[in-house]
């Protein structure tokens, strides 16, 4: 069984107003892909299309789905959103994770 991913409040107000700028139906994708400076990378996209084996999770305002490759990567994640001198920026913190790159999109396991 996998572990919920999270979205911490902060996030959620920041995906719902990013998704009522695209319009009705717009969905915050989240995914792992090979590559990156540490070997897997994050992935965010405007998405309008569910699958049957997306996570999907909703909070507030906020719409995230997880396609089923990507979630034993996030397992246990929280997704998080910081603006700080660096930039503002969605942040995952991620418990499989054994390194990440300075920019924090980039991860290995």
């Amino acid at each position: 069984m996998t572990t919920a991913v999270t979205i911490s409040d902060r996030a959620a107000r920041r995906i719902g107003e990013i998704l009522k700028g695209e319009g009705s139906g717009a969905m915050l994708r989240i995914s792992v892909e090979g590559g990156g400076c540490s070997g897997f990378q994050y992935k965010f996209d405007i998405d309008r299309d569910r699958t049957d084996d997306d996570l999907v999770i909703e909070q507030d305002n906020a719409v995230v789905l997880v396609d089923s490759a990507s979630q034993p990567f996030l397992a246990g994640s929280q997704v998080d959103f910081v603006d700080d001198l660096i930039g503002a920026s969605f942040r995952v913190n991620n418990p499989n994770a054994t390194a990440s790159c300075g920019c924090g999109t980039s991860f290995s396991i």
